[in-house]
């Protein structure tokens, strides 16, 4: 009983892994974990590897030296279900909406009346009931980005990547969409890694939020977001955290490093 008890608190994801292209170091012993069900925010300076992090996690790009490892083994996404929301919407123009949504299904085998109703029920959780035999071409930016996501989540996946997924939406719509992949997240329960420049996206969504250094990247902090949710944006808290964030976003990358220790994992939902 013991050994089922450890084997369901080790981590979802694990990263202890360098990489470099040639002479140029983009990692350099990153390491850190990420809990089953955990929302983690990545942040960091441009260029400093955080699509070549999510590569890495989504096991498209091996580590020079080290490990990424989903559920104790290597990232391998013919043996994992990962999904991945680009900054772009990631829509099949060939495709109307909801057989968008459906393709990670088709691809795992799933068909029939259960493919149907998982359809059904994101569809209708993301705010597109109505749309679904539009194609890409007659629905707005911000709706395609919902079907990417909804296509995202609705095959269960064992880890779902998001590289800055609202940079390219106005203000509003980048707010709808954020509240509304909290709660896609909160009724589904999967694990997300979200990269993201903006500080105020990240302790809105985040359980967590690691920031990285310039290349070669390194972790210089580790900010857990014990904020209950709905969270404010204006609350005397939220800005704290965005004080604390603005200092380590803007840390030198030969800083002092905070110490790290086992993975430290909010109950705040």
């Amino acid at each position: 009983m013991r050994g089922q008890e450890q084997l369901n608190e080790r981590p979802k994801v694990e990263v202890d892994a360098s990489h470099q292209y040639g002479d140029l170091v983009v990692y350099k012993r990153l390491k850190f974990a990420v809990a089953a069900n955990e929302f983690i925010c990545i942040c960091g300076p441009s260029g400093c590897g955080k699509t070549t992090l999510l590569d890495m996690l989504a096991g498209i790009l091996r580590p020079s030296e080290g490990a990424v490892l989903i559920d104790g083994r290597p990232a391998n996404p013919k043996q994992q279900s990962i999904s991945f929301v680009f900054q772009e919407p990631s829509t099949f123009p060939w495709l109307n909406v909801r057989d968008n949504v459906a393709t990670g299904l088709r691809i795992k085998g799933i068909r029939g009346s259960e493919m149907v109703e998982k359809v059904r029920d994101i569809v209708e959780m993301v705010g597109l009931t109505g749309f679904e035999s539009y194609y890409p071409h007659q629905i707005s930016g911000g709706m395609k980005q919902r079907v990417a996501i909804a296509r995202a989540f609705v095959t269960d996946a064992d880890l779902i990547l998001m590289d800055e997924p609202f940079v390219s939406l106005d203000q509003p719509t980048r707010e709808r969409m954020q509240n509304e992949v909290l709660d896609i997240w909160r009724h589904r329960r999967r694990t997300v890694v979200f990269v993201t420049h903006n500080l105020e996206e990240a302790i809105f969504l985040g359980d967590r939020i690691l920031f990285l250094s310039a290349k070669p990247a390194r972790i210089l902090a580790e900010l857990p977001i014990a904020l209950p949710r709905p969270r404010d944006p204006v609350s005397p808290e939220f800005m704290a955290l965005r004080s604390q964030c603005m200092h380590w976003l803007h840390a030198p990358s030969g800083g002092q490093m905070p110490a790290q220790g086992k993975l430290n994992h909010t109950e705040n939902r």
